[in-house]
């Protein structure tokens, strides 16, 4: 294992991104001059920029003023969301849907900001497991709701591509607060309603 010297600390933290990844690409092997890799760099800072905007985002000002006052104590679910983020591990995307239930207790949330959160959340680096605990945390503060559910399905480019390379494996996970913790019944129906047409 190489030891990385704080003199090579400093000349990295003196250099720009665009010239990170060009002297990323030298260290692969490759020459950033020829055609096909000039303006590589700058496209690299811009993808990675948009892949984790979620750091410059706040789930709180994504839900401000989507918040509202209604009498309606029955399931919400936003089902099929898809999302794309980061493993954290290896840099390389992972990718899937995700199902997001509540019940409220006097709130609920504009349906088009459910999948915001997840976007917050998911375009950071991540493992599956933390993403799915932070949008439940997140829609639970916001809204002090009877329960909250989420399940994430993805498949991780870090095991298809590298390590084990199978393809076709899934990761699911799940994250239950309140009533979807504590009563089968709205767990089962929560459940049931995610696995018709196709979710799960």
């Amino acid at each position: 294992m190489s030891i990385v010297t704080d003199s090579e600390l400093v000349t990295a933290a003196s250099l720009t991104t665009q010239e990170l990844y060009r002297e990323l690409l030298v260290r692969l092997g490759e020459d950033p001059t020829r055609d096909g890799l000039l303006d590589t760099p700058e496209r690299m800072e811009k993808s990675m920029a948009f892949l984790t905007r979620g750091y410059a985002m706040d789930v709180k000002t994504v839900l401000h003023e989507a918040l509202f006052e209604v009498e309606y104590d029955e399931m919400v679910i936003v089902k099929d969301i898809e999302f794309f983020s980061m493993c954290e591990h290896h840099l390389l995307p992972f990718f899937g849907k995700a199902h997001i239930a509540y019940v409220p207790n006097g709130r609920v949330i504009g349906l088009s900001k459910v999948p915001r959160v997840v976007d917050v959340f998911a375009r950071r680096l991540q493992v599956q497991e933390r993403l799915t605990t932070e949008i439940a945390d997140a829609i639970t503060e916001a809204i002090e709701p009877q329960g909250v559910a989420v399940i994430l399905e993805a498949q991780h480019l870090c095991m298809m591509m590298r390590g084990v390379e199978k393809q076709h494996s899934a990761t699911v996970t799940s994250a239950m607060r309140g009533v979807f913790k504590t009563q089968q019944q709205t767990r089962s129906e929560f459940l049931s309603l995610v696995r018709r047409g196709g979710g799960l």
